[in-house]
């Protein structure tokens, strides 16, 4: 299994999702964030009442796990789908889950995602 972390421009969570749902893959956790990187930001007027000179922009942060067989695919979709080849896209982090419970049955394993 891999734990697939993507932070996009909030425009995109319904292209992800379609991604997702595409592969038969329908969990997801998702949280509002902040951030800037290259593209730097700009100063939010909300900070700035605040006194506060912070420049970032809007983000979400996506988590899902997907076997391991379904990855390449769903990281070209992403791609495909999710870049408007500018600056500020997002990025895609992808790393290895050893093992899943499902905490109300104690499940484990691969029948419970």
């Amino acid at each position: 299994m891999k734990k697939i972390e993507v932070i996009i421009r909030p425009e995109k969570l319904d292209d992800l999702k379609k991604i997702l749902s595409k592969n038969e893959y329908s969990g997801l956790t998702v949280m509002s964030a902040m951030g800037c990187g290259h593209q730097k930001g700009f100063k939010n007027p909300e900070f700035e009442k605040l006194g506060l000179s912070i420049n970032l922009l809007p983000k979400l942060y996506v988590m899902t796990i997907v076997w391991d067989e379904d990855l390449e695919s769903i990281l070209s979709q992403m791609v495909e789908k999710l870049s408007t080849g500018s600056v500020g896209d997002g990025k895609v982090f992808v790393s290895d889950i050893e093992d899943v419970m499902r905490i109300r049955t104690g499940e484990r394993g691969r029948d419970i995602l």
